[in-house]
């Protein structure tokens, strides 16, 4: 007799393989983190954003001229037509600034001449347009939104001093600068994570670059992604010192709810690198500007949540999202920013995903396994 195959399915695809990459790799048991084959640690110590933004679409570090054209074409592409600007003007203030990137990046594809055209060279100018827009437009609405004009962008800054500018109107310190732009560094890419493949998913079927980033950032806005980080911000409220950590977190325990911030689907057994990277700047920026009350909170949070989960048997260490979280908001910058951020660096990665996507193209079509019912006889409406 012969046997019929079964498949089986894992949930959320948790360890399949969908497709291959030279873009990122993640080694989750030795806590390692490769932008096209550099350390992510090593970027964020040693390079800017710019320069990794470049190493991420292009595939390789740029000379001294390349990384001052690459510059230069941000600097020029941080124009937001007149009538986009005017659209985010019109946005009820209540509007999560995630909904309004999200609308305005769909919309510029309207203003995009190349929108069309998914030929290398286009994508690489489409993704330093995007690149360079996304913090005008996130700021822009931001200071609209509190009743205050745009700040037009300064052409001396960086993209990470700039955004701190135009949020504030104020030029932020040469410290807070170097923190901000480690932090787009570190989230500028992670392998086939949700948005990413989101984004892939949409290029797969020859879309545009815009369409492709639109769908990322409805994918980054969830709760299990991006906007963790603006959930961690608003536990450590909660919080609101350093003594209360443990009988916080020890009720969450109790009723069964999970710790935003903690936990990671590929740092199972060690913590993100990335979050020993921005604890330390975390701690040192909370110091410099004497302000060290949400990472106190952080620090008693951290060390209850990873010794009582090594008690249980498991220990769960923080992920990216738990000490950028009292990082952006010591740097002055409103919570519901936090994910608007991540999608503002991750733009760089989900564009080299795009642009390698149409290199080698196919359509991304998995199976899925049907756990239905079969053979079901049809009963006339009237017998229902």
């Amino acid at each position: 007799m012969t046997q019929t195959k079964v498949e089986t399915s894992k949930g959320g695809l948790e360890g399949v393989i969908a497709g291959e990459s030279k873009i990122c790799l993640i080694d989750g048991e030795k806590r390692k983190l490769y932008y096209r084959g550099y350390s992510a640690a090593d970027l964020a110590q040693k390079s800017c954003f710019e320069e990794t933004a470049y190493l991420l679409l292009t595939g390789n570090l740029p000379n001294q001229k390349e990384l001052e054209d690459f510059k230069a074409d941000l600097l020029t592409a941080r124009y937001i037509p007149t009538q986009v600007l005017a659209m985010i003007a019109l946005v009820p203030p209540h509007t999560h600034p995630m909904d309004v990137l999200r609308s305005i990046v769909s919309s510029l594809s309207q203003h995009e001449s190349e929108v069309a055209d998914n030929s290398p060279e286009a994508n690489l100018r489409k993704a330093t347009k995007l690149l360079a827009q996304a913090p005008v437009i996130v700021a822009a609405y931001h200071r609209l939104r509190n009743g205050l004009q745009p700040v037009p962008p300064m052409k001396k800054l960086s993209l990470a001093a700039n955004f701190l500018y135009m949020l504030s109107g104020e030029e932020p310190d040469q410290y807070s600068q170097e923190v901000f732009d480690d932090c787009l560094i570190l989230h500028a890419d992670h392998g086939f994570n949700a948005s990413t493949f989101t984004a892939r998913v949409t290029a797969a079927t020859l879309s545009d670059m815009h369409s492709a980033v639109t769908a990322a950032i409805g994918a980054l806005k969830g709760k299990l992604h991006g906007g963790a980080n603006q959930d961690v911000m608003e536990l450590l409220k909660r919080i609101g010192s350093a003594d209360n950590a443990i009988p916080t977190i020890s009720k969450m325990f109790e009723n069964g709810e999970k710790v935003p911030g903690f936990g990671h689907r590929v740092y199972r057994n060690c913590e993100d690198p990335r979050a020993t990277i921005l604890r330390e700047a975390s701690k040192e920026l909370s110091a410099r500007e004497n302000n060290d009350k949400w990472f106190k909170i952080s620090e008693a949070v951290d060390k209850f949540v990873v010794k009582t989960s090594e008690e249980k048997g498991k220990a769960i260490f923080p992920n990216v999202d738990f000490y950028s979280a009292s990082t952006y908001s010591v740097l002055g910058i409103e919570t519901e920013l936090f994910t608007p951020i991540f999608a503002m660096s991750r733009l760089a990665g989900w564009c080299a995903h795009i642009m390698e996507q149409h290199e080698n193209n196919r359509l991304i079509r998995p199976k899925a396994q049907y756990i239905g019912e079969r053979d079901l006889s049809y009963l006339e409406i009237s017998k229902r």
